[in-house]
């Protein structure tokens, strides 16, 4: 089979699981989402891409849906209904988009899927109430399941660790490009892991084990979403500086001007060319010129070599714990589909 038509294969088999996924989480999401305060529900509603401000429907992006995807696949690979992870589901959809919901204010990112984040339409301290509101509804969705406190312990590993990402991924803000206390390659795929990765990790172990998986199997399950997880926050990296903008939806070498200690970047700075990097960097006068010069120190080539090495680890972990073949060959499309965009 060719490579555009498998490529073509791989992403419409994935599509059709996210959607597949998405139909069978949505209604137990928006019922959830309409326990809170009305006010809240609104924002809620608006972060998934539900509603415009003021309440209005509307069909806006609310994402791709990968750790619902997960969390129901999980189940199913455990050999139980999708529906036994659709809790699973709701609770780390609710817990993503309340990362979503803080890291916009963190940053100070004033879209989100090309249109105003909430903080920016409804203001900061609501943003940040939203974001209260559905982290609790979260674990009191997990708390109401058969074996919920086991399922709580498992999403508070992987909101602690997720925290753990965060915190780190704003102090290498502040670190320098050179010298002693400069960002090293190994402390980026550690934030990575947690920042991204636990999510992914604890959304595929929580299905699994609401789905009555043995321990061993939701461990597995989680280790693959980590794994998933330092691959595409890599492939992410890479696209966000040589990505077609067409396709990104971002400015060509974007994260360099944003001067972004990224995968690339950080592996470039350990090269002999560092020093010459790091000035180009730190001036953010040639973005172009720091991405030749980020590919010719090997940073490109290191990315996409760590992130084969991971997409690698997780079809490792999927073949050595006993998994239903057919949820085995979707999780399979659809890791395919989240890490193929630059490999």
């Amino acid at each position: 089979m060719t490579g555009p038509v498998r490529d073509g294969a791989v992403r419409d088999g994935a599509v059709h699981v996210l959607d597949r996924c998405r139909a069978l989480v949505r209604p137990a999401l928006v019922e959830a989402v309409e326990r809170l305060h009305p006010w809240v529900a609104e924002m809620a509603g608006y972060s998934f891409g539900w509603c415009e401000v003021g309440g209005a429907p509307a069909a806006a992006s609310g994402g791709k849906g990968v750790r619902q995807a997960l969390a129901v696949l999980g189940a199913e690979a455990a050999g139980a209904p999708g529906t036994a992870g659709v809790p699973a589901a709701v609770a780390v959809e609710l817990v993503h988009a309340f990362s979503l919901l803080h890291d916009d204010i963190m940053d100070g990112d004033p879209d989100r899927r090309r249109r105003p984040a909430v903080w920016k339409a409804y203001g900061t301290g609501p943003a940040v109430l939203a974001g209260d509101a559905l982290f609790a509804l979260a674990v009191e969705t997990l708390a109401a399941q058969p074996g919920g406190s086991a399922a709580v312990r498992t999403l508070s590993v992987a909101l602690r660790d997720l925290v753990r990402g965060q915190a780190d991924d704003l102090l290498f803000a502040d670190r320098p490009w050179t010298g002693p206390r400069r960002v090293r390659p190994e402390e980026y795929r550690a934030m990575a892991e947690h920042k991204t990765g636990a999510l992914l990790g604890g959304a595929a172990a929580l299905g699994a084990l609401l789905g009555g998986a043995a321990p061993a199997t939701s461990a597995a399950l989680d280790r693959a979403g980590r794994h998933l997880g330092v691959a595409f926050q890599i492939v992410d990296d890479v696209l966000g500086i040589w990505g077609d903008p067409r396709v990104t939806g971002k400015p060509v070498h974007g994260d360099l001007r944003e001067r972004k200690k990224t995968f690339p970047v950080l592996v470039a700075l350990d090269s002999p060319s560092g020093d010459r990097l790091a000035a180009l960097l730190e001036s953010g006068d040639e973005p172009g010129a720091a991405a030749a010069l980020i590919e010719e120190a090997g940073g490109r080539a290191a990315a996409l070599a760590e992130a084969r090495r991971r997409v690698t680890a997780v079809h490792g972990l999927l073949a050595d714990v006993p998994l239903e073949p057919r949820a085995t060959a979707e999780l399979r499309s659809l890791l395919g589909f989240l890490v193929r965009r630059e490999l």
